[in-house]
């Protein structure tokens, strides 16, 4: 076996086979049959039990599972299926194996990815379909709903989701036809190695590597450089933003790479005794920035999750990361409204899509003191929510006479501006039209009632979906696209 012994699991001998000893027997005849029929195995449900019913669940385990109760290492969850009330089939599912020559092969995973990313795969290391549970298509519903909740009961038992799942059939005794059935893949079988205190040992019971994605794209996801942000946002590091961006996508190097773009950003550090890139660090901040990432020391521990071939090209000293207080440091000795419009310009140029959206927000947590709380007009891409530009709102003024300076950076041609009520402004429509060649959607409310009367007087239904003239035109939608007709 190429992972640990503790790490086993079986549905037990197959009832009135040769491998089932007179005692089993007895005891499966003298046990009362389940009273429905096998279309009604559909009607099974499956949850985590709790934690009163853990001495009865280790009990049946005991009683009728040929290996016994299980003592599981690592994070847990124990699973008990359920058909009219009545326990029908244990679940137990505990830590990876620490190591799978098929399963690294199946997930794409070097040795140092996998030790970052192992505990994101669990092991089924029971599953007993008791004898009450014995009808056809059973076991393969009970695993097929177990699985669909697995990730959810791990991340609120233990923070964090999986993504994979995996588990070893001793095939001498089982075919492993219920995990076929229920979506599983038969990856190889194992060397019949058990590990033995620090080293393996061989004890010549190979079994089959049987492994089921949790997640859509699970394997890509966790032979990733960088976890994405759908997953960072569920491992419960820090609590994030709403908006974030996969930083696996961005080029880093090369012609248009975020390397190229941070060049213009001047190193202020001695340079007696330097160790890591400026670039590097700013480079690494920056995409744990996009990822979600809101303070130095979040910004610390993701980058501390690079592999080591990325910190080799980002220029880190013995290709290790940075600690928080150099990344901390280096932040807080640059301008940070420079690199902000370096990054925003080059992620601009590299956001797709045809809307850019206005949004202002007061930072929580700025007010410190007298000093009022920092307010930012942002503008944001549709759809992936990439921050291309943004700027302060002064104490003096508000986001109004801001929204034209903070888009002149912004290629806007041929795009559509939103904004809220607030933007509803005639010089704002005029410089999008007339200057910027974009189209706009604004919102009109009821504190500008002319408008609002013009616009409700409109017999929109005889308009047709889109019209254009020789002059620049917005959409149909929101107010008056064309600033003369206001």
């Amino acid at each position: 076996m190429d992972g640990d012994e503790r790490i086993r699991r079986s549905d037990g001998p197959r009832p009135g086979s040769l491998l089932e000893g007179p005692a089993a027997a007895a005891s499966r005849a003298a046990q009362p049959a389940l009273a429905v029929r096998p279309v009604e195995a559909r009607l099974v449900t499956v949850r985590p039990i709790e934690a009163g019913e853990l001495p009865r669940f280790r009990a049946a385990l005991a009683r009728h599972h040929y290996l016994g109760d299980a003592r599981l290492v690592g994070e847990s969850v124990r699973h008990v299926a359920e058909v009219a009330g009545r326990w029908v089939a244990l679940l137990a599912w505990a830590a990876a194996a620490l190591k799978s020559r098929h399963r690294e092969a199946w997930v794409g995973w070097d040795e140092a990815t996998k030790s970052r990313r192992l505990h994101l795969v669990v092991n089924n290391v029971r599953f007993l379909v008791l004898p009450e549970g014995r009808v056809p298509n059973l076991a393969s519903a009970v695993l097929a709903r177990s699985a669909r909740r697995l990730s959810a009961d791990f991340e609120a038992r233990h923070g964090h989701p999986v993504l994979v799942a995996e588990t070893f059939v001793d095939e001498s005794r089982f075919r492993g036809t219920c995990y076929r059935a229920a979506g599983w893949t038969r990856l190889g079988l194992t060397r019949g190695m058990a590990r033995r205190g620090r080293g393996y040992e061989e004890h010549g019971r190979k079994k089959a590597l049987f492994a089921l994605e949790l997640e859509p794209c699970a394997r890509a996801l966790l032979a990733a450089p960088m976890l994405p942000p759908e997953i960072l946002r569920r491992l419960a590091m820090v609590k994030m933003p709403r908006v974030v961006v996969d930083v696996n996508e961005l080029p880093l190097e090369g012609e248009g790479g975020l390397f190229e773009a941070l060049a213009a950003i001047p190193d202020p550090r001695d340079r007696r005794g330097l160790r890591h890139s400026f670039r590097g660090i700013l480079a690494a901040a920056a995409m744990a920035c996009l990822s979600g990432m809101q303070s130095y020391e979040a910004i610390a521990e993701w980058v501390s999750e690079l592999p080591r071939d990325l910190c080799r090209r980002l220029g880190f000293y013995c290709w290790k990361p940075p600690s928080e207080p150099t990344i901390r440091r280096v932040l807080q000795s640059v301008d940070a409204d420079a690199v902000d419009r370096v990054v925003s310009a080059w992620l601009a140029r590299r956001a797709t899509g045809d809307a850019v959206s206005l949004d202002g927000k007061t930072l929580r947590g700025s007010h410190d003191g007298e000093q009022p709380a920092v307010h930012l007009l942002a503008a944001v891409t549709h759809g992936v929510g990439v921050v291309v530009a943004q700027r302060g709102v002064g104490e003096k003024s508000n986001e109004i006479p801001g929204a034209a300076p903070l888009l002149a950076d912004v290629e806007l041609a041929g795009k559509t501006v939103t904004a809220d009520a607030m933007h509803t402004q005639w010089e704002l429509a005029k410089h999008l039209v007339e200057e910027r060649r974009a189209d706009y959607v604004l919102t009109v409310k009821a504190n500008q009632p002319k408008l609002l009367e013009q616009l409700e007087a409109v017999a929109w239904e005889s308009l047709p979906p889109s019209g254009h003239d020789a002059r620049p035109r917005a959409r149909e939608g929101g107010a008056a696209h064309d600033p003369a007709d206001r």
